[in-house]
């Protein structure tokens, strides 16, 4: 076992963590308060970042050329 993700290092630079979107912070809320707690722990919103649909880059660039 690697350790508790509190003991664990941060893997992503600052600019690259994206924050729970508004059905993320529901998902973890609906999680937690099925387990009895009254608000959501980092476990919680570490689940629901997982299921969230990743933002898509705008740095990305088409490079399909048109005929």
């Amino acid at each position: 076992m690697a350790g508790k993700p509190w003991d664990r290092k941060n893997p992503k630079r600052k600019s690259a963590r994206t924050p729970l979107t508004a059905a993320g912070k529901r998902k973890a809320r609906a999680r937690a308060n099925a387990a009895g707690r009254r608000y959501p722990n980092l476990v919680d919103n570490m689940w629901a970042a997982q299921r969230q649909k990743p933002k898509r880059s705008r740095s990305v660039k088409n490079t399909a050329k048109k005929s």
